[in-house]
């Protein structure tokens, strides 16, 4: 093992990485925040419905001499997140850290977002991490009443959650607010018993995740345009990356945040504390 992780903030820890894996080339920040923790120390079980995705990251893992495996698995399915759950518990023996990360994004409206594509939405990006904690924290509740160290969640959500960003993306706004209710009734249930539950909100990033779903929006092709637009909306004059995102993870599991509990942290380089701007389009119009 590498010294940076031997002597990391998340040394001895055992983290549960859920959504892993990378939708596109480049760093997503599940992928991201996995290959963080173990930079920290953690040993790592890399957890995608993508299996290929996550044996990539188990492998970058791996490359730099830190310890992880690979699973697949089905946020949609309480059968799939149980198995998940013992799968980590059987090769490291406990959960240590649980990290929420799978969602979806699909542009579209009041008008326009097919019921199915809204229950497919809701089914992965809220009651998936329902399913994930549901699967988890009993697994957290065994290590602590047995002598174990205190636990950790992170969610991600999403600065749309919380406002409009510019684009239609109804669904996807709605199961990003849900993860913070969700978020924030963890939290207080467990706090007595050592389980701390803590959400990210990215804003504006630079990743697969947000490229795929918006990569048509100004023509197709056109992914100089839009990442263009984006960056200029950007309070600092550019995107995040996966990599912020990570750094707020690894910060938010490790013991430097043991006193922070149902909190909501944004990684927005500002957009969130902003008010409306030239900048962004009008309501309707991509930006």
């Amino acid at each position: 093992m590498r010294d940076t992780a031997e002597k990391g903030r998340l040394a001895g820890r055992v983290a549960l990485v859920v959504g892993a894996g990378s939708v596109g080339p480049g760093w997503g920040n599940g992928k991201a925040t996995a290959v963080a923790f173990a930079r920290e120390g953690a040993r790592v079980l890399a957890a995608d419905r993508n299996l290929s995705a996550a044996i990539e990251t188990r492998d970058i893992i791996r490359g730099e001499g830190g310890l992880c495996e690979a699973v697949e698995a089905d946020v949609t399915d309480a059968g799939s997140m149980a198995a998940m759950a013992a799968a980590c518990v059987e090769a490291f023996g406990s959960i240590d850290i649980l990290h929420n990360n799978v969602g979806l994004a699909q542009v579209g409206g009041v008008t326009d977002t097919d019921p199915a594509d809204w229950d497919r939405i809701l089914k992965v990006n809220i009651t998936g991490m329902f399913l994930s904690c549901r699967a988890v924290v009993p697994h957290m509740e065994r290590q602590i009443e047995t002598g174990g160290s205190p636990c950790a969640i992170v969610n991600v959500g999403a600065i749309a959650g919380r406002r409009w960003t510019g684009v239609p993306m109804l669904a996807y706004a709605v199961s990003k607010a849900g993860v913070e209710a969700l978020t924030r009734s963890i939290a207080l249930q467990y706090a007595r018993a050592g389980i701390r539950c803590n959400c990210i909100l990215p804003g504006l990033m630079d990743t697969p995740h947000v490229v795929e779903p918006l990569k048509n929006l100004y023509g197709e092709n056109s992914l100089e345009r839009l990442r263009q637009v984006r960056n200029n909306q950007a309070p600092m004059g550019f995107m995040g990356t996966a990599w912020d995102v990570a750094a707020a993870a690894v910060y938010l599991a490790s013991d430097d945040a043991r006193y922070v509990n149902g909190h909501a942290l944004a990684v927005d380089g500002g957009q969130s504390a902003q008010t409306w701007s030239p900048l962004y389009a009008s309501p309707g119009e991509p930006q």
